[in-house]
């Protein structure tokens, strides 16, 4: 690789496609299959391995993690939320492990990618219009005029509000890409820097140890930065799910 940006291409490993459907897979979906794979051995482990023995470090982040996202939904929705656990739960998981699967090397960073980020984000968004729709019916469209909006305002707040609205799951998707997708370029700028010291040889060689301590120091950043990644998306899909269900903007 020559440019810090060819971590991000798309690579077609073999088609089966007519003049409809493709069926194409790429390094994107052989990463999704690894990354459900992974996830479900896991989970499954956790659940059945070790219900009878004393938790591990391993089942106490899962513990953790399981915590948090408790914590998140009664801070945010109460105890009405309760019923949402399962999905925003899962969501963490999934964008975390997507994550941190593409910290791995030869691997592909699938959130690095703004068509996938929009994908998952107007997914749930469309989820949570549907919870709104079967809570409120029509009078879901009261979010978008507030009371005692005289009829000329009207006109101009209701596609103001459906404009922004609808826009949410953009900002949703773009702020998961801009982040990630920055930060394995920086990684991989400094990698590649770090190497071609180490094969020039010579004094450059003490020079080398310099890049090589900020490689150390990014990836840690990196990792941090894939865990917040995914609590905010979270916490961001409970709030729009809590605009939803109380009818607030």
């Amino acid at each position: 690789m020559y440019s810090p940006l060819e971590q991000f291409i798309i690579i077609n490993l073999f088609s089966v496609h007519d003049i409809i459907v493709d069926f194409s897979v790429t390094n994107v979906s052989i990463i999704i299959i690894l990354c459900i794979f992974v996830l479900s051995v896991v989970i499954l482990s956790l659940f059945t391995l070790g219900r009878f023995n004393v938790p591990n470090r391993w089942q106490f982040l899962f513990e953790g993690i399981y915590s948090m996202c408790i914590e998140l939904i009664y801070d945010v929705l109460g105890i009405k939320g309760e019923k949402f656990f399962p999905f925003l739960f899962s969501t963490f998981l999934v964008i975390l492990s997507l994550n941190s699967l593409g910290l791995i090397p030869y691997s592909f960073t699938i959130t690095s990618q703004l068509a996938s980020t929009l994908v998952f984000a107007y997914m749930i968004f469309i989820g949570v219009l549907i919870v709104g729709v079967q809570s409120h019916g029509f009078n879901l469209m009261s979010m978008f005029l507030p009371a005692g909006t005289s009829l000329f305002l009207s006109f101009l707040l209701i596609p103001v509000e459906l404009l922004s609205y609808f826009f949410k799951p953009v900002s949703l998707g773009v702020r998961l890409f801009a982040n990630l997708m920055a930060g394995h370029t920086l990684l991989k700028v400094i990698i590649g820097f770090s190497w071609a010291m180490l094969g020039i040889g010579g004094i450059y060689l003490i020079i080398y140890l310099i890049p090589l301590g900020a490689i150390v120091s990014l990836f840690v950043l990196e990792t941090a930065v894939s865990i917040i990644q995914s609590y905010v998306f979270t916490i961001l899909t409970t709030i729009y799910l809590n605009d939803m269900i109380s009818l607030s903007h």
